[in-house]
């Protein structure tokens, strides 16, 4: 009989939905891709949600694909992985009351600026940890509750999507951590469901039920989900969760560690065995949520990153595209050395700054050359990488001995060079393009009993790390940080 030694991931996106099929040492056998995309509300004008019907169908049509391709006799489990927060009010039989609102929806931006009449910010952020985006779950209870109270009354759980697509595998109604720690709805430091919370909403805590863990088994593929998808029934199905504690987890980051997911936009993380969630942690926007492991949580921080690069190239390279672009700017920043050139960026080019904190290009002369402004855009982004380091650290009471950084942005070697003598950090590159997807297939792995846990599955991948260690300029870039920092506060 062939080894069981296939975990298949069946992978959400808000762009696309994939079927991936991953041994146990991480290398991908099998996958098939489909575009996902939302659809507007029937049932409210102007409305945003995703058709999760139609997502189903996209992935049984993925999984049959992926499941011809392989032996599904090596299938060890099953697990589901999407983005957070978002999910439905279902009755007993696991019928949708409503559709899944999309985090896209701007219905719940005026709720969650009114929040307040239900519980105070501070008060409901030092409970929660998670901050107060206007897509969080808390604001489409509160907006069900204000204008469709009847879904609430008649509903018998509220299922994230991850678990929705769950239900359709194996028929269990149940969430798990990872995306209940998304939601602004669980007391994050003892890990369930917040009293606090549901009182002040007037919804009882039972909406979430039984919260699993990652890696739990939530039952086996029944036969109806046998025949949609091509997956061989009896097979067991594990609970998953929110990608980002996925992705952070497959990286390879163990507790005290940072992981830079580096593309478009930046996510600093943190795997810590505390937090901190007071108003100062308010003000540096931090948002924490449960690690993917029990006990552990992710503290973690966001900012426009590549897109300020995108931005630049389109404008100030105009003629050039593809590597060569890159290539081009690159070699041009590097004829500039460290500290000598006048030119400043305030990297907030998307006002996440709040107030009057915009993007900014200081220090222009007629002799500035566009390498120059290219080199203070990586340079200020490096600066704000340890701006959200020294964040989290405070936070989570710890102090980091790398980075571990993933993305598209990792490709860029004067950047990586950058970020260690800005941090003085070593930052640590893996060959590991799909954390996400390995570190769902980790805990599957951990789940059917392969390996004892998933930090032992871990050890059979191979992530072909190369490190980049700070240079001797790193004091001259201590100096310039602390420059940097008096402009952003």
């Amino acid at each position: 009989m062939p080894e069981k030694d296939l975990a298949i991931v069946f992978d959400c996106g808000a762009t696309n939905l994939r079927v991936i099929a991953m041994d146990i040492h991480g290398e991908i056998v099998a996958s098939e891709s489909t575009s996902n995309n939302t659809s507007p509300d029937p049932e409210f004008p102007g409305g945003v949600i995703w058709d999760v019907e139609e997502m189903w169908g996209k992935l049984c049509s993925a999984s049959q694909k992926v499941m011809a391709a392989i032996d599904t006799k090596r299938i060890a489990g099953v697990t589901v992985t999407t983005f957070g927060v978002d999910g439905a009010f279902v009755d007993k039989q696991g019928k949708m009351l409503y559709p899944v609102i999309s985090w896209q929806c701007q219905r719940t931006t005026p709720v969650m600026n009114e929040i307040g009449k239900y519980i105070p910010l501070e008060e409901l952020y030092a409970e929660a940890g998670t901050f107060p985006y206007a897509f969080n779950t808390i604001n489409k209870m509160v907006w069900m509750k204000e204008n469709r109270p009847e879904v609430i009354e008649n509903s018998h759980r509220f299922l994230f999507i991850t678990s929705l697509f769950i239900f359709k595998l194996t028929g269990e109604l149940r969430n798990d951590a990872t995306m209940a720690g998304t939601s602004m709805l669980m007391d994050l430091q003892k890990q369930h469901a917040s009293e606090k919370v549901f009182a002040a909403l007037g919804i009882s805590p039972e909406i979430l039920g039984d919260i699993a863990e990652s890696g739990e088994q939530a039952g086996v593929v029944h036969k109806k989900a046998e025949t949609e998808t091509g997956i061989p029934s009896d097979v067991p199905v594990f609970f998953g969760g929110h990608d980002t504690q996925f992705a952070v987890f497959g990286s390879g980051a163990n507790e005290n560690e940072l992981v830079l997911s580096s593309g478009t936009w930046e996510i600093i993380m943190a795997r810590s065995a505390g937090f901190k969630s007071t108003k100062d942690e308010l003000a540096a926007q931090l948002t924490t949520e449960m690690d993917a492991e029990k006990g552990l949580f992710n503290i973690g921080q966001n900012y426009l990153a590549s897109g300020i690069l995108e931005w630049f190239a389109k404008n100030f390279y105009p003629e050039f595209s593809g590597d060569a672009l890159y290539g081009k700017m690159i070699a041009d920043a590097s004829e500039i050395q460290p500290g000598e050139s006048t030119v400043r960026v305030n990297p907030a080019f998307y006002g996440e700054g709040g107030g009057n904190n915009f993007g900014a290009i200081n220090g222009l002369t007629i002799q500035t050359k566009r390498g120059e402004i290219y080199r203070a855009f990586l340079e200020s982004l490096a600066y704000r990488l340890r701006f959200g380091v020294e964040a989290l650290e405070n936070a989570g009471g710890f102090k980091a001995e790398k980075i571990i950084c993933v993305g598209g942005g990792s490709k860029n070697n004067l950047w990586n060079q950058l970020r260690a003598d800005v941090c003085n950090l070593p930052i640590q590159l893996v060959d590991q393009k799909e954390t996400t997807v390995l570190g769902a297939a980790l805990f599957v792995f951990a789940g059917c009993g392969v390996a004892a846990s998933p930090r032992e599955a871990r050890k059979a991948v191979d992530y072909k790390p190369q490190v980049v260690l700070p240079s001797d300029d790193q004091q001259t870039y201590d100096r310039l940080y602390h420059e940097f920092k008096k402009t952003i506060q």
